[in-house]
């Protein structure tokens, strides 16, 4: 995917119908492959909720082993383990193959489950490498299935106000702009230390779609990354890292319009916003982490005071792509994150990856186009009318 992408045609094949409001959905059912972290911290609660309102069925859950998983399986009464990945993205009992493996898995697992004309959720990235990244896009405009890659980052409501916003005109012509995600680095699996894993991959990619999700596509990448802990101790053991744990990203839009991204395994602690927009006629910034938005605050020169807005939903999720996709399938609906993003993005964090290494600016050749989400959310009052925050 060298030239710009094309918008993908209208999907074919089976599709659960629209259903009224009025009338009970058909639960999408479910197959889950990696139940590590991410699946019982994460995406299991969600799940449970969904399951409870009838939307989806758990089906299974398949891993690298089963005793390695036992417990979490007996803890989400999981029944059916599925020996096989492949068993159960070709399973006729299983709609949406979530995928929650390492990074290196995931281009893989999709593929086997859009070629069963599964519906897919993969964690991110979508994939490690463009060739991969390619051909799961190709085969999701020709599959039956909706293909889904996190970050999810978009959906929130607070960066859909702030898009809004931007789009309005509300800072003038935004001109610069800064992201940051980064934390002290896991101590739980060695993989993230390794090819095909690192920071850029698993931190930087929710700065980049936050940015270009704003900003849209962009044109150039040029980077410096480091080594900067070349150990770490994972599970009570010293490990050799072989992979960048640091990394500054410049991203050039076009048009004189430039940002940069901060992000890596070696932030112990921060407490500026994760993106700040520099506009010709103010600056809008999101705070707290955007896959953990706190409202966000905006500067207009006309005002010449900072207004702040508290979080629209307090109880937004990262995980929200899960029941973004459950709806979408279940009301025949195309999905607002699309894989012509995500392969955008991976393409950016490879071309970071490679103008770390070579010191020169790398080209991007992908592009997308992005959509406002449909949202009830309304914008929220005032920082000092607001009492609890906190309450729905």
């Amino acid at each position: 995917m060298k030239s710009k992408s094309k918008r993908p045609a209208a999907k074919t094949g089976r599709r659960m119908p629209s259903t009224a409001p009025s009338m009970k959905r058909t639960p999408v059912r479910v197959g889950i492959v990696g139940c590590g972290n991410v699946m019982d911290g994460a995406y299991m609660p969600v799940l449970e909720r969904l399951q409870h309102k009838g939307d989806v069925h758990i089906v299974g859950a398949s891993h690298t082993s089963r005793e390695r998983c036992e417990v979490i399986l007996d803890k989400w009464s999981i029944a059916k383990y599925f020996n096989r990945y492949q068993d159960l993205c070709r399973s006729p009992e299983v709609d949406l193959v979530l995928v929650l493996t390492s990074m290196k898995q995931h281009a893989e697992i999709v593929r086997a489950s859009l070629l069963a004309g599964k519906h897919v959720l993969v964690e991110k990235p979508l994939a490690t490498s463009l060739e991969e990244a390619e051909d799961l896009v190709a085969l999701a405009r020709k599959s039956a299935g909706y293909l889904l890659s996190a970050p999810f980052v978009t959906l929130s409501p607070t960066f859909q106000i702030i898009l809004n916003r931007v789009r309005s005109g509300d800072v003038g012509r935004v001109c610069l702009a800064r992201a940051r995600y980064g934390w002290c680095g896991p101590d739980w699996s060695e993989w993230f230390y390794r090819a095909g894993a690192g920071p850029i991959f698993d931190l930087a990619v929710y700065s980049i779609t936050s940015l270009t999700g704003l900003l849209g596509p962009a044109k150039r990448v040029t980077a410096m990354t480091g080594t900067a802990q070349p150990s770490r101790s994972v599970n009570g053991k010293l490990i050799v890292v072989e992979v960048e744990d640091s990394a500054q990203i410049l991203l050039d839009f076009g048009n004189s319009v430039l940002a940069v991204v901060t992000s890596g395994f070696t932030m112990q602690r921060y407490r500026s916003p994760a993106l700040e927009l520099y506009g010709t006629e103010g600056t809008i910034q999101l705070l707290g982490d955007d896959w953990a938005p706190e409202g966000y605050e905006i500067w207009q020169n006309d005002a010449g005071a900072w207004q702040t807005f508290y979080e629209t939903d307090p109880h937004w999720q990262w995980t929200a792509g899960l029941p973004h996709l459950i709806d979408c399938i279940q009301k025949g609906e195309k999905p607002t994150v699309t894989p012509e993003h995500s392969y955008h993005v991976l393409e950016i964090m490879l071309a970071a990856q490679l103008s770390a290494r070579t010191g020169q600016a790398t080209a991007i050749g992908s592009t997308f186009s992005f959509e406002l989400a449909k949202s009830n959310h309304q914008e929220t009052e005032a920082a000092h009318r607001v009492h609890d925050r906190r309450r729905e």
